[in-house]
Order: structure tokens, then C-alpha cells, then sequence
């Protein structure tokens, strides 16, 4: 979030595992029941302040490796939060400002393109970012070349994160609220009062003393970002300064020693005021941040925005990071993974339901375990739609949580019901939010949901209409089914089988159903898969079928061991595969007997 921020974003902090329980939950309740979601809470608070319209939320980011699944909490909390005030009837304009005037100090490992794709900083052009240590990230340039610099680059990806998950935000370059003269009234401010800033300041960093000039100019010669200041004429909108050395954590980034003159706008505030400016600049309501920031950054934010700047801090929350497979998020090592990848595993509207968890809770987001949140997901739009019972609270929770998850979704499949455009676009227009209220208590409860193990399954099966057919033996889809419906359910197909591949799990085979594969049994084995072929064709469920696999064994003295080898020889062609039994129920029952008796 900033060049205070502790590095290698999460990598200081710990979450413990959290299986993926119901969450934190619209409908026309009052503040009582409304309260029970998180979003509503704060909403309640920046709603007792009585805001001018349109109400700000902002998050923000320093430029530095890749961004990640776990920077966009800052995106996705203000939005539930701004989704909850826009349907209290405010305006609010979600913006978020990539801190791109901090000084590059360190090399990070990785990086990403911008389709998505984490690569190592051997992969690109690694000494645009080497040469240019300590100058601006917007006066980097971009590693990839595509770019007019890394700061852009970066911005880029994360305005790509928030349109990949159908939120609305505006992107605001730090550089350039400074290139325009939008700090330049605060900088002045602070400049002609430096004895109460460093007083202020001096009771959060051990490094403030007289000489201490809250103000770091570029360096007109090196284009650095240097920290010595050695004269101030406010009236001319000036400082002199020298270029020198810059502590970067453990290492020193040099200066070149020049000594000259820079105006107000070319250079940058320190961070710690840098952040309260910004809340007066862009007249911010609300900001989200993460608990690194709640002991130190924040309270000294109050401070300056209080007793410095003598303007209101906006209402904030704090969130807990989350873990990325039991592991902290670290951008340096390469323990990430990026909106663009999760959602080729993901539907939008689950990942943002993963954000509509209460955010003081650690949680980790588990590759592994997506079926669980999957499922939790689908339990939650049940509940919303009344298709299934729960606790009060579970009840609630559904009504608030489920709702600002699956707007952009609704919108977006039926946008031309409200005219051309994203749901993005129009999420303060109210007869468009009306529009989409209807479509998604009307038309939307007819969506159908695969679970999302089964819809493994189902990724198997190479042949797209034996794929809906299955699922229709199953009882998944109804002959009444809207096509919308259908192809809404089926889509989950194969992000089910893109997770099955990546964590190579238990769904992870293909069924050879073109041709039969080529396997010698001997003649035990042969008469033991002509019976089990004649007990499938007699129309048993799967746990059924199982058994039988066992006692068939034993009766034709056939080791059960090689007895599934043989069944799994058969339908993938390989020597393991899925519980067998519940996976050929699931098989169209003709072609599983013919298999079995090795016809075809």
C-alpha cells in the first residue's frame, strides 16, 4: 500500500486455515437485521456522518511485484461497502490510487504480463527496473515493454482485477494528483508548518529531528527520489536539496550527490502524510486497510489529519489478511496467485462472495479445498432463494451477503434488458440497480448450479453433450430448464476440470470414450467384468455398483486391487481413477456395459 508498507506484501503476517463456512449476508429489512452483515455496519457508520454525495471509498497499492488475490481486498471491501450504501439511494464512487510516486527500492522477484501470467524477472527486461533504483515507478520503465512505465503497467493490472470481478473503480495515479497541483496546497501547508509536523510525526518515527523537512523532491539529475532538503521558499514554491543516499531495508540505494532546486509538484510528500492528504484531495468518506497498518499508520494518520492538516479522517476498518494455502501471500517468492487465474477456476461471483466474509476473520484461500467454498456459494444463493432453511443468522446473512455477490453476474447476462453497457458502468443508476433487483428475484431464480465436484466429473467426459446429458440423468437439469439456465450451470464444467488439473486430484482423468483401449485380462478377470457389466446393466445406483465391484472380485478369485485397475484400464486407460462405482452410475449405462465387455 505504500514504501511503509512491511514488504513482500503478507509475507509478515499468519492466518490459521478456515474452511470455507457460510459467510457474513438484501432484501428490505431494517438496521437490525442489516447489521448482521459487516458491509451494513460500516455502512451505518458513514451514514451517521452524514456524507456528501457521492460518498468516496478508496483503496490504494504501492507499485511492487505482482498484484495479487490478496490486494484486491482493499477493492472488494469497499465495494460490499459501497454496494450497501447504493442501495440506501447514495451515489458513491469507488476510487483507489496506486501510490506510483514511491521510489522503486528493491528488484522483485516476480512479475506478471498483462494477461495475467506470473513470470521471473529473468523472463523480461530486467534492467529497466535494476538501472532505476530509487526513481519514481512511473519513471520506470516497463520491464515488459507494452507500457510508458512499470507504474502504469502495474495500474493496469489491477484496473484489469477489478473489471475481471465487475466492480466499478476509478483508477488514480499518485503522480499525477502531484503533476497536477492537486498536493500542492497540502505540501505547502506542511512546509509552513514543519515544527508541528515533525512534532507530530516525531511520536511514531525514531528518525524526526530539527533538520527533518517533510518533503522528498526528485532529483533533477539522477531522477531519484532523495530525502534532504536543505532550504524552503513556500512563496516560491520551491525547496533546495542534495542528492543523497537512500536507505532501502537492508541495502543503500546511492545518490548522485547533486545539489539543486525543485518545485512543489516535483517530488512527494513522505507516506505518513502522503495518505492523509489524500483523503482531503479526493474527499474520502471511507478506506479499508490491513491490520499491518492498524498500529502504526493509522493512528498517525488521525494525528497528522487532525493536528497537522486540521481536517476529519474518513471511516475506517480494518481487515485481517488471508493465507494462500496455509501459507502467507508473498509477491518476492512467488506464493501468489492473481484474479486472472483464480478466475479460470471460479466463477466472478464466488471469488466475490469469498470477500463478503466477515474481514476481521483470518481465512485462507485453499486451492485445494474450492469445492468447499463452491459449495458454500450454492448453499448461500439456496438460502437467499428460499430453497433451503437455515439458522436465522445463516437466513440473514444469505438475504445481505448473497445479493451485491451476483449483481455484476445478473447484470451483465442480462445487460440488454437495461440498455448497452457493464454493469459497472451504471451501478449508481437507479432505474438500471431496479431493473437488475427484478431480473434477479424473476428470471435469475431459474439458475441451476452443478456442484462443483460433480461438475469435475463431468469435465471427464470429453464429448460437451454427453456433458449435459449426464447432468440431466442426474437430475441436475429439468427438462424445463431456460437454455440460459443450462449454459450458466454447465460453464462451471470446466473450471471444475482446470482445478481438477492443477491440484491433480481425484477427478483428474480423461474418459476415453472415442476408442477402446488396449488391455490383455486374463480369463478370471474377463469373466468377472461380463458379470459386473450384466449387474450395471441392470440399472443400480453407485454405492450398489460398488459393492458389487468387491463381491465380484471375490467370486471369480480376482484380487480387488487389480479388479478396479482393470475397470479404470477401460474407461481412462490407466491404472487408477475415481471411486468407481458412484462414477460409472453416472455413465450413460450402455456405453459402461458395452466397455465393461470390452466391445467397444
Amino acid at each position: 500500500m505504500s514504501e511503509s508498507d512491511p514488504g513482500d506484501d503478507s509475507t509478515r503476517q499468519t492466518a490459521a486455515r478456515d474452511p470455507y463456512a457460510l459467510g457474513d449476508h438484501d432484501g428490505e429489512q431494517g438496521p437490525e437485521d442489516r447489521a448482521v452483515f459487516w458491509a451494513d455496519a460500516v455502512a451505518d457508520e458513514i451514514e451517521a456522518r452524514e456524507p456528501t454525495e457521492p460518498v468516496v471509498i478508496k483503496g490504494a497499492i504501492s507499485p511492487s511485484g505482482v498484484p495479487h488475490l490478496g490486494n484486491v481486498n482493499e477493492i472488494m471491501r469497499g465495494y460490499f461497502v459501497a454496494e450497501s450504501l447504493r442501495e440506501r439511494g447514495y451515489e458513491v464512487q469507488q476510487v483507489f490510487t496506486t501510490d506510483d510516486r514511491d521510489p522503486l527500492r528493491k528488484l522483485p522477484r516476480k512479475l506478471a504480463d498483462l494477461d495475467g501470467n506470473i513470470v521471473d524477472l529473468g523472463e523480461v527486461n530486467a534492467g529497466a527496473l535494476g538501472q532505476n533504483l530509487g526513481r519514481p515507478y512511473t519513471d520506470v520503465p516497463d520491464p515488459f515493454g507494452c507500457c510508458d512505465s512499470y507504474g502504469e503497467h502495474f495500474s493496469n493490472l489491477i484496473a484489469d482485477c477489478a473489471e475481471l470481478l465487475g466492480v466499478d473503480i476509478e483508477i488514480v495515479s499518485t503522480t499525477d494528483l502531484y503533476e497536477d497541483g492537486s498536493f500542492e496546497e497540502l505540501t505547502r501547508y506542511v512546509l509552513d508548518n514543519q515544527e508541528r509536523a515533525r512534532d507530530v510525526l516525531g511520536e511514531y518515527q525514531d528518525k524526526v529531528d530539527a533538520d527533518y523537512v517533510p518533503f522528498n523532491p526528485i532529483c533533477g539529475e539522477c531522477g531519484k527520489v532523495t530525502e534532504t532538503v536543505t532550504a524552503v521558499d513556500t512563496d516560491a514554491g520551491t525547496v533546495e536539496y542534495r542528492c543523497t543516499d537512500m536507505e532501502a531495508g537492508d541495502r543503500v540505494i546511492e545518490g548522485c550527490g547533486h545539489e539543486g532546486s525543485a518545485t512543489l509538484r516535483d517530488g512527494k510528500l513522505p507516506w505518513r502524510f502522503e495518505w492523509p492528504a489524500g483523503w482531503d484531495v479526493l474527499g474520502v468518506d471511507f478506506e479499508p486497510f490491513g491490520k499491518d497498518h492498524a498500529e502504526g499508520s493509522w493512528p498517525s494518520g488521525v494525528d497528522i489529519a487532525e493536528n497537522v492538516f486540521e481536517i476529519a479522517p474518513p471511516v475506517p476498518m480494518v481487515y485481517e489478511w488471508f493465507t494462500l494455502d496455509g501459507e502467507p501471500f508473498s509477491s518476492s517468492e512467488g506464493h501468489v496467485v492473481m484474479v486472472h487465474d483464480v478466475l479460470e477456476l471460479l466463477e466472478p461471483a464466488v471469488v466475490r462472495y469469498f470477500f463478503s466474509k466477515d474481514p476481521s476473520k483470518a481465512r485462507d484461500f485453499s486451492i485445494e479445498r474450492l469445492d468447499q467454498l463452491v459449495d458454500d456459494f450454492d448453499r448461500t444463493e439456496r438460502l437467499y432463494f428460499d430453497d433451503e432453511s437455515g439458522t436465522d443468522r445463516e437466513e440473514a446473512l444469505g438475504k445481505r451477503a448473497y445479493p451485491p455477490s451476483i449483481r455484476p453476474t445478473v447484470a451483465d447476462r442480462f445487460d440488454e434488458e437495461f440498455g448497452e453497457g457493464a454493469w459497472r458502468s451504471v451501478a449508481n443508476d437507479r432505474t438500471a440497480r431496479e431493473t437488475v433487483a427484478d431480473l434477479l428475484a424473476e428470471e435469475y431464480a431459474d439458475r441451476v448450479r452443478i456442484p462443483y465436484t460433480f461438475a469435475a466429473v463431468l469435465g471427464m467426459f470429453d464429448d460437451p453433450e454427453l456433458r449435459t446429458d449426464v447432468a440431466r440423468k442426474e437430475g441436475h437439469l429439468a427438462d424445463d430448464t431456460p437454455e440460459w439456465a443450462v449454459e450458466t450451470a454447465m460453464e462451471r464444467v470446466d473450471l471444475a476440470s482446470e482445478w481438477a488439473r492443477r491440484t491433480d486430484n481425484e477427478f483428474n482423468y480423461e474418459l476415453k470414450r472415442a476408442e477402446l483401449p488396449e488391455a490383455d485380462f486374463d480369463a478370471a478377470t474377463e469373466a468377472a467384468l461380463d458379470e459386473l457389466a450384466d449387474f450395471v446393466a441392470e440399472g443400480h445406483d453407485g454405492e450398489t455398483i460398488q459393492g458389487e465391484i468387491y463381491e465380484t472380485a471375490k467370486r471369480h478369485d480376482v484380487p480387488i486391487g487389480d479388479f478396479f485397475g482393470a475397470g479404470y484400464r477401460l474407461l481412462f486407460d490407466e491404472s487408477e481413477g475415481p471411486q468407481l462405482g458412484p462414477f460409472v452410475a453416472k455413465l450413460d449405462r450402455e456405453f459402461v456395459v458395452e466397455r465393461f465387455r470390452r466391445n467397444r
